[in-house]
């Protein structure tokens, strides 16, 4: 790898494979085929090696971070050469999270995410709350993890970027109706804080639910890089880190907004 970027993938997965043992299956055959084309990162999904709309089978198939499928992982990453970074339902003692992992390519475990916001239904009953922001860097990128909901709050790239986040890392399980945010929203998360983001949905169905596809590679420009359609599909994209300070100079949000007042001084 170049010294000044990174080499991104992003699997958009099919929706409907049944358990871990398919997942991890699925995965193997996805890293074989990137084998030679030099890359360093492979993004997944939210919630990857369960699915995500299986009702009780995520409290069933959830592990704690370094479980039996992390070791699976890990043995993957080592084997093929590349960074990978994963949804998961964690298990600690009695709590499970939402969360996701990123293993180097030797194997090693970089960050575990825990998701920070939880929208109504399915998840709210059956995790629980992640209480911090994660960072680590790959190859000389400075990365965060956001899962799906946490990106729909600006608020929350605002924070990862301002602590120096130059990618974001977005595992989603965004469904069909929600195209406006793989079209829209992520776009604007990039080009408002100057930072690039990888967002990795799922594609197709599983019980009874539509996923929207669409992931994508954003530039901190606002600019696409690379984008999905519905179907399964493997998506490229160079991160590089001068076109990150370039966005940021040019259009100095990040400092800029420190400047605004905190509360407004005018009366009715």
């Amino acid at each position: 790898m170049m010294a000044d970027g990174v080499n991104v993938a992003i699997a958009q997965s099919p929706a409907d494979l049944e358990g871990p043992q398919a997942r991890m299956t699925w995965l193997a055959e996805c890293l074989s085929r990137l084998d030679g084309q030099e890359i360093d990162l492979l993004l997944l999904p939210e919630l990857f090696l369960t699915g995500y709309n299986i009702g009780e089978k995520v409290t069933k198939w959830a592990e704690p971070v370094d479980g039996p499928a992390a070791e699976t992982i890990a043995a993957l990453a080592y084997r093929h050469n590349i960074a990978i970074h994963y949804g998961f339902a964690e298990r600690e003692g009695e709590r499970i999270y939402n969360a996701a992992s990123c293993i180097d390519r030797n194997g090693t475990l970089l960050a575990c995410h825990r998701k920070l916001l939880l929208p109504p239904g399915f998840e709210g009953d059956h995790f629980c709350q992640g209480e911090s922001y994660t960072y680590f860097e790959i190859d000389g990128i400075k990365a965060a993890t956001l899962i799906c909901y946490d990106a729909e709050f600006p608020e929350a790239f605002r924070t990862v970027a301002s602590a120096g986040a130059e990618l974001v890392l977005v595992p989603t399980a965004l469904g069909a109706q929600w195209g406006v945010v793989a079209n829209n929203v992520i776009p604007a998360r990039a080009f408002e804080n100057g930072v690039y983001v990888c967002y990795a949905n799922s594609s197709g169905h599983e019980n009874g639910m539509n996923y929207y596809g669409g992931s994508c590679v954003i530039a901190p420009n606002g600019q696409e890089l690379a984008r999905a359609g519905a179907s399964v599909e493997i998506l490229q994209a160079r991160i590089g880190k001068d076109a990150v300070h370039n966005a940021q100079h040019r259009l100095p949000y990040l400092v800029d907004r420190k400047k605004l007042p905190r509360v407004s001084q005018r009366t009715p």
